[in-house]
């Protein structure tokens, strides 16, 4: 016979925020992006404020963009806004087991895509400027409609510039997305 499971209760409360502001609410998602699936409300709070705990250290979550974003203001007040997200139905919460865990909603992810799609793509003129060879293959297992998204984004500043990154992208990447992006090549050549 098995053990019932007691869970870890999480008890959101938004302390009376009524609105968050759109920069905020996508630093939030940010901050979460590095949790979804594994971390809860907690580890996001020490990612937010700027933590150096052991814990954040170890995983590379103190490399986050946003890391320290909210350093100003404590941890309940975080919390607090992490909460209105989740109120919001923009995050949500997910048992593994008996612990709870962030993951994102479908308005939380559209969010989301659209920030970090933009935040890849600048990262990609930071990598032209290093020069070849170009190492892509950490886009490979994405989520597809991030790099589909990423994808368009290139498409639509018809900058030649871009095709040394694609074609070393190419090389390392899965069948549909290297048809998409051969597509974005052609495209870019045309209109340079």
């Amino acid at each position: 016979m098995s053990r019932k499971v007691r869970r870890v209760p999480a008890h959101i409360d938004p302390r009376g925020i009524e609105e968050l502001s759109f920069a905020d609410q996508k630093a939030i998602l940010r901050g979460a992006d590095d949790l979804i699936g594994t971390g809860g409300r907690t580890l996001l709070v020490k990612i937010l404020r700027g933590s150096r705990m052991k814990k954040v250290l170890e995983l590379g979550l103190d490399q986050s963009p946003v890391h320290g974003r909210f350093r100003d203001l404590s941890d309940e007040e975080v919390l607090a806004r992490v909460d209105w997200m989740i109120a919001s139905g923009l995050l949500d919460i997910e048992y593994d087991y008996r612990l709870p865990i962030l993951v994102y909603t479908p308005r939380g992810w559209e969010i989301e895509r659209e920030t970090f799609a933009s935040e890849l793509l600048e990262g990609f003129d930071d990598l032209l400027q290093t020069g070849p060879p170009f190492d892509m293959s950490y886009l490979k297992d994405r989520q597809r409609d991030l790099i589909l998204l990423l994808l368009d984004k290139m498409e639509a500043t018809k900058d030649a510039k871009y095709i040394p990154l694609l074609q070393a992208w190419e090389e390392v990447d899965y069948k549909k997305v290297r048809q998409r992006i051969r597509q974005v090549i052609r495209q870019l050549e045309q209109a340079s």
